[in-house]
């Protein structure tokens, strides 16, 4: 589960955004919603999710800008790229160049729209979960 983890989302859908809160809701983690990407900037500044959802196509900056915007943060307090937040990228536009590019900024995973909220969540579980030492 991902109790205790903190989860960014992000999309200009109202439907979309809804769906996400209310299927990330059970997992016990703690959920904010952005609508725009300068409002997942702030918060993202704010409040460092362990996790942002983020939609490519968004208003007042593009997923692509916020994804920099952060990645920059990263190097900038001298975090590896793997460190909080991680990134799924979610689009509508299936090309590759797009997923390339996401995944050249830092994304960790890249889905085209409509994703299963089951495929999300456990990607997110996946994403956060703690790795287990290495048996010797």
């Amino acid at each position: 589960m991902l109790t205790g983890k903190k989860i960014l989302l992000v999309d200009d859908d109202p439907d979309i955004l809804t769906s996400m809160h209310a299927a990330f809701e059970p997992t016990g983690a703690v959920i904010e919603s952005a609508s725009n990407g300068n409002k997942a900037v702030e918060l993202a500044e704010k409040s460092h999710p362990d996790l942002i959802i983020l939609d490519m196509m968004l208003p007042g900056r593009s997923g692509f800008l916020v994804l920099e915007k952060i990645q920059a943060e990263k190097t900038k307090a001298k975090k590896p790229r793997s460190s909080a937040p991680l990134v799924i990228m979610v689009t509508g536009n299936s090309g590759s160049r797009h997923k390339m590019y996401a995944e050249a900024l830092g994304a960790s995973e890249y889905f085209t729209k409509p994703v299963k909220l089951d495929k999300l969540i456990s990607t997110a579980e996946r994403l956060l979960s703690p790795v287990a030492p290495a048996a010797t």
